[in-house]
Formats: structure tokens, sequence, C-alpha cells
């Protein structure tokens, strides 16, 4: 699942322009002030950076600032599939799903840390597509792994505040719209 949040977010940020960089981002969407969807891609890029560091072991401390700053310099997408890239080659090798990894929150089985942060990245594939008015469905198989994923828990995921209030939809709606609604994202 991972790997197809992660190609549904590339797919959508390969497909921004540089004034689309400059508009501005909810600000829920991020601890920062005032942001712009450029702001965005950088916390995507720095999460991109971690996950090889991550799914070594390393901890905070052991890595330090290593991904302080401007990770996107004058080619903000350029930068971003590069750190992608490195991101999908660190999952793509043979994992132990029962390792632990440890997090700014905590330490978490490996599989749960990717199950986290592929729910964060498939959302926000939609919801920056939607913001930027891409026309953009996130992809069946992905929309399948969230559904089984999700649903079953998703009374306790929105408990802990990741998802929204249950927006009614027809249970008629296609998957992608039910799942939208089910966790608060979906908009008629």
């Amino acid at each position: 699942m991972f790997l197809q949040a992660d190609a549904a977010l590339r797919s959508v940020l390969d497909r921004l322009t540089p004034e689309q960089l400059r508009l501005p981002a909810p600000v829920d969407w991020t601890r920062s002030p005032d942001p712009t969807l450029r702001d965005i891609v950088a916390e995507h890029a720095r999460d991109e950076a971690w996950v090889p560091d991550v799914l070594s072991g390393r901890t905070i401390e052991e890595v330090g600032d290593t991904y302080a700053g401007d990770l996107l310099g004058q080619d903000p997408i350029g930068a971003y599939d590069r750190l992608n890239d490195l991101a999908t080659a660190a999952v793509n090798r043979d994992l132990d799903p029962d390792s632990i990894v440890h997090l700014s929150y905590g330490d978490f089985p490996l599989a749960e840390y990717l199950q986290h942060v592929s729910i964060y990245r498939a959302f926000q594939a939609w919801s920056i597509a939607r913001l930027t008015g891409l026309d953009y469905s996130l992809p069946s198989p992905l929309v399948q792994n969230l559904w089984e994923q999700i649903v079953p828990q998703v009374d306790a995921w929105r408990t802990m505040g990741v998802f929204g209030a249950e927006v009614d939809v027809s249970p008629q709606a296609d998957l992608e719209t039910r799942l939208l609604g089910k966790t608060g994202y979906w908009v008629p």
C-alpha cells in the first residue's frame, strides 16, 4: 500500500506548476503559519527523505539535522522526485514488517509505520489535486487497500483526530467516494 500511495502522491505533485506551488494551502495541513503548496511539497520531501533512515532503524538523534532546511531548491518537483526514488528503493528492499522503527511520536512496528504514512500520502494526493483543480481519482487498487485497512477501525482513527466526521454519500456511490465520505473528506 505504501508504494501505491506514494506513487499516487507523486503523480499529483508531478502535475503541479510553479504558479500552483505559490497557492495558499489550508492551515490545517501543516504547523507552518501561512503555508503555501510549496511548503506542503517541502514537508512531503522531508517525509520521503526520512524513509530510508526510518526503515534502517535509525533514530532522530542519529540522523540529527540532516534534513533540516530547504530540500527543494530551485527545482522543487525534481528534488521531491529524487527523494521519492530513494524512498521507493528503500521500501522495495527485503523488510521485516515486525521490526521496530523509531518515529517522532514513538516506536512502532515497521508495518504500522508504513500504514500511517500510506494513509497520509493517499489523502494528501486527493486533497492537493482537489485544491489545485486537477482531474484526479485515487487508483482503484489503492482505494481498495485503504478501504480494507481503514474502514474496520475508522472510528478509532476518528477518535485520534486522523479523520473528520463521516459525510453521508449514496450507498450506490463508487468505492472512492464512499471511502472519502467514511473518512470525512468528501465534499459534494
